[in-house]
């Protein structure tokens, strides 16, 4: 199962199959950071419970990889095959979210955890969900299939299939807040 994973995460990235010479691209010759991480990260998964000294290792492996690239998904996350990480850089992902097949997740994204409230939980992603930079996916709520999370959205509410969410349009207060903000200026 885990190789079948990996090789559609290989496929969102236009490589069509899993071999020493696409091994080497991803590694050494162009890292392709989404894909160097999702490959330890599968590797991690699949020796969980298999065989702990390679669990370990790539356990290790994958810490390094998420301080180097900005990648915070716990090996525990549930990610379906054929993820795809667009950017490197201030992905957050909680270790009790699901997430299916064929998503699209660019730099910036938090989905976490709500921990009041009738959406006290982690959300559930459904299958070609695409989210935008920078936005954000709290709480024991439901993305549906073939959804649209626009860049800087902030949901908190379920999605049904096939909608997109994008993000409320800017306030403009006419008030002057800048010196609450502004310190130590050379005034």
């Amino acid at each position: 199962m885990a190789k079948s994973k990996l090789l559609a995460d290989f496929n969102r990235y236009n490589l069509s199959k899993i071999n020493f010479r696409t091994l080497f691209f991803v590694f050494i010759s162009h890292p392709i950071p989404g894909l160097k991480f999702l490959t330890i990260f599968r590797l991690t998964q699949r020796y969980r419970r298999k065989n702990r000294l390679l669990f370990y290792f790539f356990f290790m492996w994958l810490r390094c990889l998420k301080v180097k690239y900005g990648f915070d998904i716990s090996y525990r996350t549930q990610i379906g095959a054929g993820l795809y990480i667009g950017h490197f850089g201030n992905v957050v992902i909680h270790g009790d979210t699901v997430i299916g097949e064929n998503c699209n997740i660019s730099q910036g994204i938090t989905i976490g955890v709500s921990n009041y409230g009738d959406k006290k939980g982690v959300p559930i992603i459904g299958n070609r969900v695409f989210i935008g930079p920078n936005a954000c996916v709290f709480g024991n709520i439901t993305i549906g299939n073939n959804v649209t999370i626009g860049a800087n959205a902030v949901v908190t509410d379920n999605i049904p299939d096939g909608k997109t969410a994008l993000p409320s349009l800017t306030i403009i207060l006419d008030k002057d807040l800048s010196e609450y903000y502004i310190h130590n200026s050379s005034k």
